[in-house]
């Protein structure tokens, strides 16, 4: 991928600092600009180290997260995963220690200690995760020795999650804290014994919209078992198994390389990238992952089950790829495996790609992603709304695929938008979830209400 970082005319309204992570595919020689803290000042779309943390954990079912800060931490992070349960429902309630001004001042600790022994004793859970705030951090009250305390006292595993906002701008060291805490819940205590088992982890799956269960149809169905996901519909005792598997898969690589990585050094377990979002991926990580348990039986199953599901996914991508050829197409999402999948299934459906970024994508993932698209494609690193709203009125796109904070920006501009936020609760995964995305391409972006909305590029679509 060649690239080119320096400012054009069009982009002078732009934030000096910010022009080496916007790119143009195809023009020189400068790689993008990524993985460095947010810009202060500049309100990206990159959310903060406690966020990261929490977003990983968080679906952990039957655990206790407690946040250890002011109360609007734990609301604005309540509920922000579309996760859903087979079991237990406790990681639906948010729990705070609400931290006031006479606890900034004369500290946390003993407020931490009260209410970690208000929660082991009111509603005895497996395990407590306390995440540490910009403000319990920069104040200085030590989390680690009030949950060592903690579980000794009450016989639970009371995991501190040291996720301070103010430690980085960069959601990337939320992900981090949260592998931490992850490792130190599933690593054997003295004496214990993991029996090896042939069954996998999924790591970077959170069930959204129930996606966890959709691939664990397809294993099953192809002869392999999931241990436990990494964190979707996951429960303690489950993950506490985890080193007994023989394989990890990795979806979400931003928030669980590190993690296989290091089960991999303490574990012996070795892992496959695999990505399940669109029909091409999920038959080759589906083919991936048959090819290592190296059974004819298994790779027979997942060839007959990839025939089924494809036809019907190439009778729906048919029937709308004459209505959708030609349009175009911004694509803004967290993490770079997602941003792969809609380029392809996009691109499959015959449209134009000419905006796209993450919020935490790598640089051989964005040269990776400069070898998927045309010339001419801009490319953003942790985004704000000024660069979206600019190159979504330049690039005149017809249809967004985003997140949460990206819908409004799309819909003030009359710009159609698809939900592929981690909140939602429709399940996007696999074949079916394929099928599923385009009839919603389709709805959006032909839907008949654009015959009425007049662009901010001054044109209105007939």
């Amino acid at each position: 991928m060649e690239n080119t970082c320096s400012q054009t005319p069009e982009q002078d309204a732009l934030i000096t600092e910010r022009q080496h992570s916007i790119v143009t595919t195809g023009n020189t020689k400068t790689s993008i600009n990524c993985t460095d803290d947010s810009l202060a000042g500049s309100v990206s779309q990159r959310a903060c180290v406690f966020c990261g943390a929490r977003v990983v954990l968080n679906p952990v079912t039957d655990a206790v997260h407690l946040v250890h800060g002011p109360i609007g931490c734990a609301a604005y992070t309540y509920d922000i995963r579309g996760s859903l349960s087979s079991g237990s429902e406790m990681y639906r309630r948010s729990f705070s220690t609400d931290m006031k001004e006479k606890d900034v001042i004369f500290g946390g600790e003993k407020k931490l200690a009260a209410c970690l022994a208000e929660l082991a004793e009111k509603h005895h859970p497996p395990a407590i995760f306390v995440y540490s705030t910009c403000v319990s951090g920069m104040i200085g009250d030590d989390i680690v020795a009030v949950c060592k305390e903690a579980s000794l006292t009450y016989d639970i595993d009371v995991i501190p999650v040291e996720s301070s906002g103010f430690i980085s701008g960069n959601k990337i060291v939320g992900y981090r804290a949260a592998g931490e805490a992850l490792l130190r819940l599933i690593t054997p205590k003295e004496g214990e014994v993991i029996e090896k088992t042939r069954k996998l982890n999924f790591l970077g799956e959170y069930n959204l919209g129930g996606e966890k269960w959709v691939v664990e149809r397809y294993l099953r169905e192809i002869g392999i078992e999931i241990n436990v996901a990494f964190t979707g519909d996951s429960t303690v005792k489950a993950l506490k198994k985890a080193p007994g598997s023989c394989l990890n898969i990795v979806q979400c690589t931003g928030s669980m390389h590190w993690v296989a990585n290091q089960m991999y050094e303490a574990f012996g377990i070795p892992y496959l990238d695999v990505n399940f979002f669109g029909a091409e991926n999920t038959a080759e990580s589906l083919r991936k992952i048959a090819a290592f348990y190296d059974d004819p039986e298994i790779s027979a199953r997942t060839e007959a089950l990839i025939e089924r599901e494809m036809q019907a996914v190439k009778d729906v991508n048919e029937k709308y790829r004459k209505s959708l050829e030609g349009k175009r197409a911004a694509i803004y999402v967290g993490g770079a495996f997602k941003a792969f999948a809609i380029i392809r299934q996009l691109t499959e459906l015959g449209m134009e790609i000419v905006l796209t970024g993450t919020q935490t994508g790598k640089k051989t993932e964005y040269e990776r992603m400069g070898s998927l698209l045309n010339e001419g494609t801009v490319i953003i690193d942790d985004a704000n709304p000024a660069e979206i709203e600019k190159f979504l009125i330049e690039k005149k796109v017809d249809v967004m695929a985003g997140g949460v904070k990206e819908r409004f920006l799309a819909y003030k501009l009359g710009v159609g938008f698809i939900d592929h936020n981690h909140d939602r609760k429709d399940g996007l995964i696999g074949f079916e979830g394929a099928i599923r995305f385009t009839k919603e391409v389709y709805a959006t972006t032909c839907s008949p209400v654009w015959k009425y909305v007049r662009h901010e590029y001054g044109e209105t679509d007939q």
